[in-house]
């Protein structure tokens, strides 16, 4: 009977190896590829970026100065910042890349999170400035030189700026890249802090409300905050290796216990996220009289099961455990 019993197991796990066997190796290589090019779009698009934000940084500067408009000189400074940001991004992405060596066994995909939370620092800082200068602006406000080439610039820079954002956006959605995502919210707000500071212009030279310059310097500086916030929080968290998804964890224990149905039972798993990828330790309860080939067979098939379910899992480590009932007989 147990002769008969170890036959059906064996059987069993080969065809379930079969299910999952060699497209599993594609899926694989085909996500190895992805990360790949996920790194190489992200350092193009950050490239981009600093090249335009300084571009539109240093024509915002240079109107904020001629026509004394606060809101102007805060965007200036708000995009040569924002430029000084990708440049740190494009380098997390350019060290993320590297494969792992001694001194970095596990590789150095945190390094795009640690450039994020760099960056978010940065935003805080260049928020406190902005802040400073605008209440400055509306505590002593003065009349806007050249207001009609002020706002023109203005519109302009926000529209090249918004464009740009989104598309670096579509990029970092695509391939879960967390620096890119805090630096495309940073250049969407950027954006929508020039449309922002033209209208704050247009209210102070058109309507005679010379506090709307300070006010829009203001604001554009709440935007840097709350951008700075979410991406402060969201790397950190990544850095001290917390989960926050509990649905994860729900379904990974579903997923292997429904396929492997009587053979395991999943007593605990533990993830954590570095960077685009993820790494699962999953601790299972298998009957110890089992042949060790159907054992590790069962180990090798809750892994693949579980990298061709979830993508951007990169490393599944499954720990075996005696059942107790099994060890007792």
């Amino acid at each position: 009977m147990d002769k008969e019993k170890s036959e059906r197991v064996s059987t069993n796990i080969r065809e379930s190896d079969s299910e999952v066997n060699l497209d599993n190796f594609k899926d694989n290589k085909s996500f190895a590829d992805h990360v790949n090019e996920g790194f190489v779009a992200g350092q193009r698009i950050a490239k981009i970026s600093v090249i335009t934000l300084i571009s539109i940084g240093i024509a915002e500067l240079v109107m904020g100065y001629v026509s004394g408009s606060v809101v102007a000189t805060a965007d200036g400074v708000d995009s040569m910042s924002d430029a000084m940001i990708s440049f740190i991004i494009l380098l997390g992405l350019r060290f993320a890349r590297r494969p792992a060596d001694r001194k970095f066994q596990f590789g150095y995909h945190k390094v795009e999170s640690f450039a994020a939370m760099i960056a978010a620092i940065g935003m805080i800082l260049i928020g406190a400035f902005i802040a400073y200068h605008s209440y400055e602006g509306f505590i002593h406000p003065k009349e806007i030189q050249q207001p009609i080439l002020t706002m023109i610039v203005l519109g302009i820079a926000g529209a090249i700026s918004l464009h740009r954002a989104f598309q670096m956006r579509k990029i970092a959605n695509k391939y879960n890249l967390l620096s890119l995502k805090t630096d495309a919210k940073n250049s969407i707000k950027d954006g929508s802090a020039s449309v922002l500071g033209f209208l704050s212009v247009l209210l102070a030279t058109q309507f005679g409300f010379l506090q709307a310059d300070a006010i829009g310097g203001m604001v554009i500086a709440g935007f840097i905050f709350s951008v700075a916030y979410v991406s402060l929080k969201q790397s950190s968290l990544i850095l001290v290796d917390a989960w926050h998804n509990p649905v994860s964890v729900d379904y990974i224990k579903k997923l292997v216990q429904k396929k492997f149905e009587g053979d395991i039972n999943v007593r605990s798993i533990k993830l954590r996220q570095t960077g685009m990828i993820s790494q699962a330790e999953i601790h299972v309860e298998v009957d110890g009289t089992k042949p060790f080939n159907d054992l590790e067979m069962i180990l090798l098939n809750t892994e693949k099961l579980i990298k061709s379910n979830i993508p951007n899992m990169d490393t599944v480590l499954v720990v075996p455990h005696a059942n107790v009932k099994s060890s007792k007989s």
